[in-house]
């Protein structure tokens, strides 16, 4: 993109459907699609809570991406520590889903060996996210390495009842990413929707639940709309992806976007969705822009 366009401006034109024709610049086809039918200026509807993962925009400081964020007219940002959150609040953006209590995504919950390090680092960001006025943290079930579903269920029941006392004292909520174990993250646990429900239903707390990550669930399971209307009471946040790929979330993968937030809007979901898709376009932040466009239902 040429260096003498105002991004401000053009990520404005993106999100009120006036594209940057004038400028000569050409943006790609998806941010066309997204906005083409849009002819006049409109902020967001406020039926979504709009949010996006940090990692996913790794080579953009913070500062700017935090900018960006808010020109675009988001809430906030995904998966941020501690450490960054003072760049969020400078920039108006709430942490909506923290972390850095985690050991990594296959050593979790679900193996006893490391609870006394997970209790000891939750119990730490459950005091640091309520301190800094956050609600949402996340954690892992961690790998199967040959454990069976009901092994791994009673380990994250007895690991997890360890911490839910002090995250429900200091108002916060646990959740747990659903991630699909075909293509990304072989061997992962909690990787049905179906199991992770359970383990809510064992915890019985509303201090406890999924997050669910579409991207990951059409992998696994697919049939998105009906397991949001059956179940979204088990849900507490939703990560975006296009499928295949994990790319942007526009008519070049598999997934109706709008038709899914629709369901999300209609069970009552006030909490936030996070795109986490890696933007596979020459400007990151006009793909982001666009998806927001297209979740904003």
């Amino acid at each position: 993109m040429s260096s003498n366009v105002n991004r401000r401006k053009l990520i404005k034109q993106v999100l009120t459907g006036s594209a940057a024709l004038a400028t000569g610049v050409a943006l790609p086809s998806n941010i066309f699609a997204a906005v083409k039918n849009q002819t006049s200026a409109s902020p967001l509807k406020g039926n979504i809570n709009h949010t996006a993962c940090r990692w996913c925009y790794s080579k953009i400081p913070l500062e700017s991406l935090a900018k960006s964020f808010k020109e675009i007219g988001m809430i906030g940002m995904d998966l941020v520590g501690p450490s960054d959150w003072k760049v969020l609040k400078e920039n108006g953006l709430t942490a909506t889903m923290c972390w850095g209590a985690e050991l990594n995504l296959t050593d979790g919950f679900n193996t006893l060996q490391y609870h006394d390090k997970l209790v000891k680092n939750y119990t730490d960001h459950i005091d640091y996210v309520a301190d800094a006025g956050y609600t949402n943290l996340i954690c892992f079930s961690g790998s199967r390495r040959g454990m069976d579903d009901e092994t791994g269920l009673k380990n994250c029941v007895t690991g997890l009842k360890r911490i839910l006392a002090h995250a429900e004292k200091r108002g916060v909520i646990l959740q747990m990413e659903l991630l699909n174990s075909r293509v990304d993250h072989k061997d992962y646990m909690c990787d049905k929707s179906s199991w992770g429900i359970e383990l809510c239903k064992r915890l019985d707390t509303p201090n406890f639940k999924l997050l669910f990550d579409i991207y990951h669930m059409q992998i696994d399971e697919g049939d998105i709309i009906r397991t949001i209307q059956r179940d979204h009471q088990y849900f507490g946040h939703y990560h975006t992806g296009g499928v295949p790929g994990r790319n942007e979330i526009d008519e070049r993968q598999e997934l109706n976007y709008p038709a899914i937030m629709r369901a999300i809007v209609k069970t009552g979901f006030k909490g936030y969705v996070a795109q986490e898709f890696i933007p596979a376009d020459k400007d990151p932040i006009a793909s982001l822009a666009a998806s927001v466009k297209i979740c904003d239902v």
